[in-house]
């Protein structure tokens, strides 16, 4: 196949029921273990790289990964997604690398770690919306800050997210807000917030309504049932891969992430995108610890990361068989960024409030 927008990769998804596992890619290895899970259940695929993994790999190689896999896996439709863009160079540069989606994070400035007021966010994003749609390209934006409702305390990962606390309110989407960022903005998917976070420590119980506000999601969704939303910091941090970092000469306290079921809910309420980042990471570096720690006089790169590429293999098969994308690759049919900016001309593709 080709290279697939996020938002006809998301019309799809929305028009058959199915939510879209968005896999953070960290290294080669991760990227082989997504490709092959995709492979392996028939799915879409949709691969992100955050600012800092751009830096960590350097464009130039990672666009040449991304093109091997859409080279090596022709049959599978592939979106390449920028993840929490921080200003409009930022995501102009994605789209010239060849990204068919961009995320414009304007919840907060450009420093990424000051939240902005909503007025900068529009302007932001909107920006953003103009030159990419003109280009055929996706937009992600975002509404609401990403923080913990238990502590009201923001998250920082890998340089993105606030320091100190805000009200709950902030740590909340308004559904009305919503409606009007997305008709001013005109963005292809929202992501809300509603409790979660990025990393591992996102809650110190499992968590029910009071600290993961799943019903926002629903209201939000009532409001707009045409537009696409999107959970970020929606890694389950699985007990087992907790447990096997411990057992294995780790110190990871006891956390929970959000899980699989509370996912299953809010795809019933319009969520088509799931970000997924820390499970990844921790199935890798559990792996490699177990390994070296079993064969201390081992330093075969090859054979230490091979059992944590068999763990996101299993890992992403089993949330792409669980959010409903295993078996859709081959019934999308994908349209050029020339066509999809056509549409996008034609005001095709703009959403509608309820």
């Amino acid at each position: 196949m080709a290279l697939i927008t996020l938002r006809q990769l998301l019309d799809h998804a929305g028009e058959h029921g199915y939510g879209m596992p968005a896999f953070n890619i960290t290294n080669l290895e991760t990227l082989q273990s997504v490709m092959e899970a995709a492979d392996k259940t028939n799915s879409p695929v949709l691969l992100q790289a955050s600012r800092t993994a751009r830096i960590y790999m350097d464009d130039i190689f990672l666009k040449h990964m991304f093109m091997a896999a859409v080279e090596r896996y022709p049959h599978l439709p592939i979106c390449l997604h920028l993840d929490h863009g921080n200003e409009l160079g930022t995501c102009m540069s994605a789209m010239e690398m060849g990204f068919s989606s961009v995320m414009m994070d304007g919840s907060l400035e450009a420093d990424a770690k000051t939240p902005s007021e909503y007025d900068y966010n529009v302007s932001e994003t909107a920006s953003v919306v103009e030159v990419a749609h003109a280009r055929g390209i996706s937009v992600e934006g975002e509404l609401g800050v990403l923080g913990s409702l238990e502590t009201g305390m923001g998250e920082k990962e890998d340089g993105h997210g606030f320091d100190g606390m805000l009200e709950r309110n902030k740590l909340l989407t308004d559904p009305t807000e919503a409606m009007d960022f997305v008709a001013q903005t005109g963005v292809d998917a929202l992501a809300v917030a509603c409790g979660t976070s990025h990393g591992a420590y996102k809650f110190s119980r499992r968590p029910n309504g009071d600290i993961l506000a799943m019903d926002v999601i629903e209201k939000i969704h009532a409001k707009l049932p045409d537009t696409h939303l999107v959970m970020h910091g929606a890694s389950g941090v699985p007990q087992y891969l907790q447990d096997l970092i411990n057992a294995h000469g780790g110190d990871m306290p006891q956390t929970f992430g959000v899980p699989l079921e509370e996912i299953e809910r809010g795809i019933k309420s319009g969520v088509r995108k799931i970000n997924i980042d820390t499970d990844i990471r921790m199935a890798m570096s559990g792996s490699m610890r177990e390994f070296l720690q079993e064969n201390r006089s081992s330093f075969d790169i090859r054979a230490i990361l091979k059992p944590g590429r068999k763990r996101v293999v299993d890992l992403c098969i089993e949330r792409n068989e669980r959010f409903g994308c295993a078996g859709q690759a081959e019934k999308i049919k994908p349209l050029s960024l020339t066509q999809m900016a056509e549409r996008y001309t034609a005001g095709i593709l703009r959403t509608k409030a309820a």
